[in-house]
């Protein structure tokens, strides 16, 4: 659940950015009584993550981490991504993290109704946490896993990953360099999520 990754990408209008969060917390097709808004930011949502998934440098990512991790090293490699694009925001967006991040949380109290149940129920933990924020220091990050190992019947796939994620940062790091400017480009290609608010660097 790369959810700063998500929101990133999605902002160029506030009901996509919800839709876009939404994508992990929809099966299926979309409800038509949805806007479309947010329809799209749900497509979008599941463009990326394959995109993301079928990219050599994930993949690469992935098998940076102990073999009985693999199940779940997807789910890691994400969260890894979200630290790396907080800890770096300033790289790409020249609007502060900070910032960002509540204009999130108000955009999603705005579109409450339309929320899925269980990220309904997330939000004020999310918000209250400053979830988006805290990405940006590792432990944060670890300790985000540590909370999903509970949604699993074998929750120790998942706890336990600070060490893992340190001994392996530097190369996770440099996965995440490789890929993210692809993933950047990917999105806008397909005319969603540009003009990117890039920060001065990527300009």
């Amino acid at each position: 659940m790369n959810f700063l990754a998500h929101v990133y990408l999605a902002d160029v209008d506030d009901a996509f950015l919800v839709g876009n969060l939404m994508g992990d917390f929809v099966r299926g097709r979309p409800d038509p009584g949805l806007p479309a808004a947010i329809r799209a930011g749900i497509r979008l949502h599941r463009r990326v993550d394959r995109f993301t998934d079928e990219h050599p440098a994930t993949r690469a990512a992935c098998r940076r981490l102990p073999r009985y991790r693999r199940r779940v090293a997807g789910v890691i490699v994400d969260l890894a991504y979200d630290h790396f694009l907080a800890r770096d925001w300033a790289h790409f967006s020249s609007e502060p993290l900070a910032a960002f991040s509540a204009r999130v949380y108000r955009t999603l109290e705005a579109h409450y109704d339309y929320l899925p149940t269980r990220l309904a129920r997330l939000l004020p933990a999310m918000r209250d946490g400053d979830w988006l924020t805290a990405y940006a220091r590792l432990e944060n990050t670890a300790h985000a896993l540590d909370r999903m190992a509970y949604r699993l019947r074998r929750p120790e796939l998942l706890r336990g990953t600070l060490p893992e994620l340190r001994a392996a940062y530097p190369h996770l790091d440099s996965d995440f360099h490789a890929f993210f400017p692809q993933l950047i480009r990917y999105v806008q290609a397909r005319g969603h999520g540009a003009p990117i608010n890039q920060g001065p660097s990527q300009q």
